[in-house]
């Protein structure tokens, strides 16, 4: 029972390790911008690493075209274009922690 205790000890201390890994690459992703672009260029999104859209940037000429649903529909494919490129950044900076172990709930 000893060496037990002695290994749980270990395996302790490498998931207190293993989070304060996570938890720095989270903070320095939060610092990080994605950016997502559509319609050539005429919509261009941002958002940093938690999620947030920092900035929206629409092109004058898309603006003054008057179509509202196309515009709509170009800020939507730019904002997702950016979120899924902080989501792939994540799970590759996390996957670096984890060996490639999948755990859910974590990013």
């Amino acid at each position: 029972m000893k060496g037990f205790k002695g290994g749980m000890h270990q395996m302790m201390r490498q998931v207190a390790q293993m989070q304060n890994k996570m938890k720095k690459i989270q903070e320095e992703l939060a610092n990080q911008e994605f950016e997502g672009v559509a319609g050539g260029g005429g919509v261009t999104v941002k958002v940093n690493g938690n999620n947030e859209l920092t900035s929206v940037l629409i092109q004058k000429d898309v603006f003054e075209a008057g179509d509202p649903e196309i515009l709509q529909d170009l800020f939507l494919v730019a904002a997702n274009e950016a979120l899924k490129a902080a989501k792939e950044a994540s799970e590759r900076e996390m996957s670096k922690v984890t060996g490639g172990m999948s755990l859910p709930g974590l990013f």
